[in-house]
């Protein structure tokens, strides 16, 4: 149950937040199906209250593939999308034993802790809002982020090999693997295939045909695109790409 990619996109409503680099979004869960949700590098705190049930907090790990974005028609949602690499250091638990999951956050934090969270939620006009201000404040008050690990992003998003990224970041390979891990919840080469998969999403937005859109996102050919979609996400090229309104 994660909505951060739904196909009604007339429910779904997204702004920077206040945490610098993360999103704020908000949606409600349609009548019609709902897309999977896809790879982004991503982590998500997500408030979720079906209708005529208490809300609760969820943690949506990084996805390696497509999720099921499946919930209860009318269910409210507000959420806070961490930029990769920022997540495990703000909810205290490593990336990698959230991968492809979606956790209540009393799983993680003790019980009591989550239940005065979710009083507050509950009680605010604007949950959304309430969230954000929220996840603002508690990251003030924890650890940084390794920086190495944060500028490993914009160097694997720019086509840096992960050797090179590796001596770029005074890292031996084993090493990079495993604080990749902990931060992005897999190495270094899935976070690089993930990376490049939004780039590619990017790039053909912009009306580029897909031989032209594999070229500049850094794929060997077409045919590497249309398998690195498929796997990434279960798609077809042309269904991811093609840049329909309902795709998520």
């Amino acid at each position: 149950m994660d909505p951060r990619r739904p196909a009604d996109t007339g429910a779904y409503r997204e702004r920077p937040a206040l945490l610098t680099g993360a999103a704020l979004w908000t949606r409600t869960t349609p009548t019609t199906p709902v897309r999977p949700v896809l790879p982004d590098g991503c982590m998500d705190l997500i408030w979720a209250r079906p209708p005529g049930v208490p809300g609760r907090l969820l943690v949506a790990g990084p996805d390696t593939g497509p999720h099921p974005a499946d919930a209860a028609p009318g269910t409210r949602y507000a959420g806070v999308r961490f930029a990769p690499g920022t997540a495990p250091a703000l909810l205290g638990v490593a990336a990698h034993e959230l991968r492809d999951r979606r956790t209540d956050l009393a799983d993680l934090w003790p019980a009591a802790r989550v239940r005065a969270l979710a009083g507050h939620l509950e009680a605010a006009d604007r949950p959304a809002r309430a969230l954000d201000a929220w996840a603002a404040r508690h990251a003030a008050d924890r650890p940084a982020p390794d920086p190495r690990l944060l500028h490993l992003v914009p160097l694997l998003a720019a086509g840096t090999s992960v050797a090179d990224a590796a001596a770029t970041l005074g890292l031996g390979p084993r090493r990079l693997h495993q604080l990749s891990r902990e931060t992005f919840g897999y190495g270094p080469k899935t976070l690089a295939r993930i990376l490049r998969l939004a780039r590619a999403r990017e790039l053909a937005a912009t009306g580029l045909s897909a031989a032209e859109t594999a070229h500049r996102a850094g794929y060997a050919d077409q045919p590497h695109l249309s398998r690195e979609v498929r796997a990434l996400t279960g798609l077809t090229a042309g269904e991811l790409l093609r840049g329909s309104p309902d795709l998520p």
